[in-house]
């Protein structure tokens, strides 16, 4: 009685489905129309705002390709390196690192309209990893864009960099702010003070590109990563804007920077913290330099025993050997600097004449 009641129940339902057409087994679409298009709706206002910002400004960056010299025992050319570029000014400059076109034999730009012209470099300063060309062909460049200013900026304010990381042009990449006054050694062997840290994407092929606030205004020169495997971890240095507009004139009138300096040697960080001292360790001075005539003393090579310790400079705190030089730099060659010099327990102010330590280099 229950098996034929089942059955029954199994046939009435087969019974409605064949007459209503449905079925459970997928039968395919023989229709060859493409589909309707869904139409977005407006931009975001944020979305509006960075589109704006690439839109405007991405014609005027640049991707730099070098070609170091060649050994002239060999007739192989030398190894070549690609990095970014902008425009500085409508007399056809263009900014980049100084470790993408160091020691080039040639140079090419490639615009984003696609033409490609030749530079030539006519400045380097590699105390700021900052280097300056000029547009050899005779062409009409693309407008520079306009500078923000790197002393009001915030940890957190939005940064976009334009670049041209591993050989693919006109990439932008937005993230925030996340540190300031970082301090980023050079090849030359000084820091470069006041760095700004973004995690904004950088790769190699980023240097010597732009970084943008939310304006578009020009706040910064991407010039490094830190990364264990040499691609972006979310941690990219750029140089402040502030150093670049003080130090890219010069370059473009004299071909270099001065380097400002005193004429001594510091210790180390790690020693000045493993002796306990807070200032900077004057190790030694340079022969007829300023230092050694306003009277400054180095450590006594022979007893072991301390000489002078810097610890202010213009009535400023200096902790560590880049308070000095920071101070140093912005004052400038030629000109003196008052500082504060402990030797043992006695301190003196002693007036100091800064030079252009590069010249004799």
């Amino acid at each position: 009685m229950h098996r034929r009641y089942t059955l029954a129940v199994v046939a009435i339902v087969a019974l409605v489905l064949t007459l209503t057409g449905a079925h459970f087994w997928y039968t395919p679409s023989t229709s060859s129309a493409a589909r309707t298009i869904e139409q977005r709706g407006s931009f975001s206002d944020a979305e509006r705002g960075t589109i704006e910002i690439f839109d405007r400004v991405s014609p005027s960056v640049v991707q730099v390709a070098a070609r170091s010299a060649s050994n002239p025992l060999s007739e192989e050319e030398g190894p070549s390196s690609s990095g970014t570029g902008f425009i500085w000014d409508n007399e056809g400059h263009v900014v980049t690192n100084d470790h993408v076109v160091q020691n080039a034999k040639a140079v090419a730009l490639r615009f984003a309209s696609g033409e490609v012209a030749e530079a030539e470099v006519i400045g380097l300063a590699p105390n700021y990893d900052l280097a300056v060309l000029r547009i050899s062909n005779a062409r009409q460049p693309p407008p520079p864009f306009a500078l923000g200013s790197s002393a009001d900026l915030r940890v957190g304010q939005s940064a976009f960099a334009i670049g041209n990381p591993f050989g693919l042009d006109q990439s932008m990449t937005s993230g925030i702010i996340s540190a300031l006054k970082r301090r980023l050694p050079t090849s030359s062997g000084r820091e470069i003070a006041n760095v700004i840290q973004t995690d904004a994407a950088i790769n190699p092929g980023n240097s010597g590109g732009p970084l943008l606030d939310s304006a578009g205004r020009l706040i910064g020169v991407t010039t490094a990563i830190l990364s264990p495997s040499g691609s972006n971890a979310g941690i990219g240095f750029a140089v402040p804007v502030d150093i670049v507009n003080r130090v890219v004139p010069e370059l473009i009138r004299n071909g270099r920077v001065p380097t400002p300096g005193i004429g001594i040697v510091a210790a180390s960080e790690a020693v000045t913290t493993r002796l306990g001292i807070e200032g900077v360790i004057v190790v030694r001075t340079a022969a007829a330099g300023p230092a050694e005539r306003a009277g400054i003393r180095g450590v006594d090579l022979a007893s072991g025993a301390l000489g002078d310790v810097i610890t202010d400079a213009n009535n400023k705190p200096v902790r560590r050997l880049s308070d000095l030089t920071d101070e140093i730099e912005q004052i400038g060659a030629g000109r003196p600097v008052k500082l504060t010099v402990k030797r043992g327990s006695q301190s003196r102010d002693l007036n100091v004449d800064i030079v252009d330590i590069g010249r004799s280099q």
